[in-house]
């Protein structure tokens, strides 16, 4: 895959937080607590995750969220105060450029934040898409972009990506490799590799 730009990194963050913004936003109050394909996590669940790796993204740059609704409160309004901390660091050079240690390397911010919050949105609207009923079709282009990412993943970081607590306790990247029909659509393959069951349902 060729090296993004700032750009890009950014441009492709708000789309996958727009799309993820919908789907947090037409949650009804009576499906918060239902289950989701990542086992024992709720809908409201999901979001919380998503808000706390924006939050991992932060610590790297000894930043923290800023004060907002918690998720039980108000899943909206949590959701769009963290995506708001981390579009602050891809609008502003000199914070976006900066270097940081990650579990998988040295980058800069903007790369991690593509890597891990911005990578999480689409494979996790898809969870809460599947989770409340409503359209679980992820962009043909996250689509490629994780199917060119994840395929080129070398073994052994594959296999670390697949070991719960690798990258800290309660940490599960990937699930077992669901096994696919190979014939099957591309979004089905992607969600099976990584450990998803394009088949689950509530």
């Amino acid at each position: 895959m060729k090296t993004p730009t700032m750009g890009e990194i950014a441009d492709r963050y708000r789309r996958r937080a727009d799309a993820f913004d919908r789907k947090v936003a037409a949650i009804r109050p009576d499906q918060w607590n239902n289950p989701s394909p990542c086992e024992k996590w709720t809908a409201r669940d999901v979001v919380q995750h998503i808000i706390d790796m924006h939050g991992v993204i932060l610590r790297q740059l000894d930043r923290t969220l800023s004060a907002a609704p918690s998720v039980d409160e108000d899943p909206v309004a949590a959701f769009r105060s963290a995506r708001a901390d981390v579009e602050a660091i891809l609008d502003d050079p000199s914070l976006a450029s900066l270097e940081c240690e990650t579990p998988t390397g040295r980058m800069t911010a903007e790369e991690h934040i593509d890597k891990v919050p911005s990578a999480d949105l689409p494979l996790h609207g898809w969870d809460l898409a599947r989770a409340t009923g409503q359209d679980d079709t992820m962009d043909p282009a996250d689509v490629e972009y994780h199917w060119s990412a994840i395929t080129a993943l070398p073994v052994d970081l594959l296999e670390k990506y697949r070991t719960p607590g690798a990258f800290g306790p309660g940490v599960e990247v990937f699930g077992p490799e669901v096994r696919i029909e190979e014939d099957a659509p591309p979004q089905d393959r992607l969600l099976g590799f990584i450990g998803r069951d394009p088949r689950w349902s509530a």
